[in-house]
C-alpha cells in the first residue's frame, strides 16, 4: 500500500473487502499508519477511525443498509451489530450520528443495483440537505451506473463516490477491465456536465 501511496500520490482508498464488517479494526489501524485519501468502514467503525487518523481531511463514510422502507436505513453493520437485530433510524438520524463522530459521507451497501431505488433517492436528498457525501455501492455496473449517479446529481450531493466492483473485472484474469474504466469515466463526465 506504500508503494501504491508514492506511486498515486496518495489516490489510495482503504477498504472492507465486499463490506466485511470483521475488517474494521484492521481497517482502522492501516489508515492510521497509511493516512490515506478514503476509508470504507462499517457504521461502528467510523469514530476510531478518524480518533486514529487524527485529522479532517481523509473521507471517512460509514456503511449504512437498505432496510426496504424507504427513508430508514439499517446502521448495525459492525462486526457484532451486523449479526442483532436491525437499528433501523431515519436517514437524517444517521447522517446526523456520522458527523457526531467524524464521518464524512454515507456508504449505502447493498444497493443490490437499482432495487432500492426509491430508498436510494431520499438517501441522496437527504444527503444534499445535511451537506454530506454519498457512495452507493453494490450491483452498480455500465448499465445501471449514470442513473445512479445523475440521481445523486440531480439531489444536489456535493460529492459522490460511486463504487464499481465485479461488473468491472475480467472473470478470467481477475484483472479490471481498462475499457469499462474508460467508459465509467465519460458517463461521469457526462453526468456532471
Amino acid at each position: 500500500m506504500q508503494r501504491y501511496i508514492e506511486a498515486t500520490d496518495n489516490a489510495l482508498s482503504v477498504g472492507l473487502g465486499a463490506g466485511d464488517p470483521n475488517q474494521s479494526a484492521m481497517v482502522a489501524r492501516l489508515s492510521k499508519v497509511l493516512q490515506p485519501q478514503h476509508v470504507n468502514q462499517v457504521f461502528t467503525g467510523v469514530g476510531a477511525s478518524r480518533a486514529l487518523l487524527g485529522q479532517d481531511d481523509t473521507i471517512i463514510n460509514g456503511l449504512v443498509s437498505p432496510t426496504g422502507t424507504v427513508g430508514m436505513v439499517n446502521l448495525a453493520t459492525g462486526p457484532l451489530s451486523s449479526q442483532a437485530p436491525a437499528a433501523i433510524v431515519p436517514i437524517e438520524t444517521a447522517i446526523a450520528l456520522l458527523k457526531d463522530i467524524g464521518g464524512s459521507s454515507i456508504k449505502f451497501f447493498n444497493m443490490k443495483g437499482l432495487d432500492h431505488i426509491e430508498e436510494y433517492k431520499v438517501v441522496a436528498k437527504a444527503c444534499a440537505e445535511n451537506d454530506f457525501y454519498l457512495e452507493p455501492t453494490g450491483g452498480i455496473d455500465l448499465e445501471n451506473f449514470q442513473e445512479i449517479v445523475q440521481i445523486a446529481v440531480d439531489a444536489g450531493v456535493k460529492k459522490i463516490i460511486p463504487h464499481v466492483y465485479s461488473s468491472i473485472i475480467d472473470k478470467t484474469t481477475g484483472d479490471t477491465k481498462v475499457e469499462d474504466v474508460k467508459t465509467l469515466h465519460a458517463m461521469m463526465a457526462e453526468t456532471l456536465k
